[in-house]
């Protein structure tokens, strides 16, 4: 709990900042707005929670979600669900086909989601004729990311549920215990006599099935498919687990602490959003990258601290 505090200390922080300094800050129609919103990088957050903590990286996230939404567009013309189940089924393939080739032909996440994304990206700029893909005016698939369930946003609702699902799978299943195991140590999983691929398979697959969603809500939302979409989620992914005290090198990470990572970049952005409408700042959306950018540096450089201090704690503990 204590290492995860400082996180929630800046969360609390920003909260009352917002709250004191911003008129409407607290509003409904802003905590909705915030919810429903970064609901996208709430899913593919934890999908990529999953992934690292296993000791890989998916930087296909964002593009995948760029083909999710185009998928989705352009089956909304036979009906929301089909649009829907269509989108996350493409997150899906990728997410399997990345998993196999990582654990068949034995390369480098790195490079096996690398090499995806631009495949993801090229098949969404095929497919959507290097333009976006406006949704079916006649069906309802627009109700998935603008409409409300009993006043609550549904992307937002979508989102909640995946990050308890994934909190309990991390915490109480085979295979949330698996991948920890497998993020502290391969050689000691499969020596243990673990299925390690068949867990890293499983992993990548999450990863792609949200990130598969968070497209299906991106289209729903913006009423179109966007090829172009999705650059840069991964950083803010990556980000976000990370902050949230998941360790790049895998074996240890929490759920719960990722969301508050979503949270507090999500804020910082609101925030900036705020400041300019007051007219004293002027920022462009090109600083989010900036920051996110800036946030992942630091703290990637207090985790290799962490660890260094960790690694002469044990070389200096009596055999």
């Amino acid at each position: 709990m204590k290492k995860n505090l400082p996180i929630l200390l800046a969360l609390a922080a920003l909260v009352v900042f917002g709250l004191v300094r911003y008129e409407h800050f607290g509003s409904a129609y802003n905590i909705t707005s915030f919810w429903r919103y970064n609901s996208m990088f709430a899913l593919i957050s934890v999908g990529m929670a999953f992934v690292i903590i296993t000791g890989g990286i998916d930087l296909s996230v964002g593009t995948v979600a760029a083909l999710a939404s185009v998928v989705a567009a352009l089956t909304s013309v036979y009906g929301g669900w089909v649009a829907v189940l269509a989108g996350c089924g493409a997150g899906l393939a990728v997410g399997v086909l990345n998993g196999l080739i990582i654990t068949r032909l034995k390369i480098l996440p790195f490079i096996v989601t690398l090499a995806t994304s631009l495949g993801a990206h090229g098949v969404a700029l095929l497919l959507g004729k290097n333009d976006a893909v406006s949704i079916a005016a006649e069906s309802n698939f627009g109700n998935f990311g603008q409409g409300d369930l009993f006043g609550l946003p549904i992307p937002g609702i979508v989102a909640v549920v995946a990050a308890v699902a994934g909190w309990l799978a991390l915490r109480s299943t085979r295979f949330g215990r698996h991948s920890l195991a497998i993020g502290g140590s391969e050689e000691a999983a499969r020596l243990m006599g673990l299925n390690v691929d068949r867990t890293l398979v499983m992993a990548y697959a999450v990863s792609g099935l949200l990130a598969g969603m968070a497209g299906v809500i991106l289209a729903a939302q913006f009423g179109a498919g966007q090829p172009n979409e999705g650059v840069g989620w991964e950083l803010f992914a990556i980000s976000a687990v990370v902050l949230g005290g998941t360790l790049l090198t895998g074996g240890e990470g929490s759920i719960a602490m990722t969301i508050a990572g979503v949270l507090l970049l999500g804020l910082v952005f609101n925030l900036l959003n705020f400041e300019n409408g007051l007219g004293f700042i002027s920022l462009s959306a090109y600083w989010q990258s900036v920051i996110r950018g800036v946030f992942l540096l630091l703290v990637i450089v207090l985790q290799a601290r962490v660890l260094k201090q960790r690694g002469r704690k044990r070389v200096a503990a009596p055999a």
